[in-house]
């Protein structure tokens, strides 16, 4: 009877039983959470900051300089550009704004526009590769955007990889309560 007493006062002095113990206890966040959170945020402030240099000079003139000259050798390897009526300034402040805001949107915004951002700032980097291979660069020119294009690729299959989760969860809970009232029904 102590003992059933000493179980009561533990339970209204803690507010909570064994069985709702795992219910109201605060969740961890996992570690695929984490891992999407930091890639986010370390990829848009990438982002961001590379979309800058190619938009503005206060950040780095010299790679302000270097990113419209490289640019202009884009727009002559690729001439189709010209007839759509796209320059070279058009192309890098086209891809220089959507870097800064699919950046801005992977390190401040929840949810599914990360993955929209993650998405376009993929077929960037692809475009991106692309020039750097139509024009003749070396490797060392463009690993930057090999690794980032890398990093994008991983962050979306992490995302995506987590929205199947809940629905597996769901169904093995189902199983479980099923089975659990067939040994009801048994005993």
């Amino acid at each position: 009877m102590s003992t059933h007493l000493q179980q009561d006062s533990e339970e209204s002095w803690s507010g909570t039983t064994d069985a709702n113990r795992k219910e109201t206890s605060p969740k961890m966040a996992s570690p695929r959470t984490i891992t999407i959170v930091a890639l986010s945020f370390a990829l848009g402030l990438f982002f961001v900051f590379m979309g800058t240099i190619k938009l503005t000079p206060r950040l780095s003139k010299d790679a302000y300089s270097e990113m419209k000259r490289a640019y202009k050798s884009y727009a002559k390897a690729l001439p189709a550009l010209k007839k759509i009526g796209i320059s070279s300034v058009l192309l890098r402040k086209i891809i220089g704004t959507l870097e800064v805001g699919c950046g801005i949107v992977l390190t401040l915004v929840p949810g599914r526009p990360k993955d929209v951002a993650n998405f376009i700032l993929l077929l960037v980097m692809l475009a991106v590769l692309f020039f750097h291979q139509l024009v003749g660069d070396p490797l060392k020119r463009y690993a930057h955007a090999l690794v980032f294009g890398i990093l994008l690729t991983c962050r979306l299959l992490i995302a995506r990889q987590g929205e199947d989760r809940p629905e597996r969860e769901e169904r093995r809970e189902e199983q479980i309560t099923a089975q659990e009232k067939n040994k009801v029904k048994v005993s």
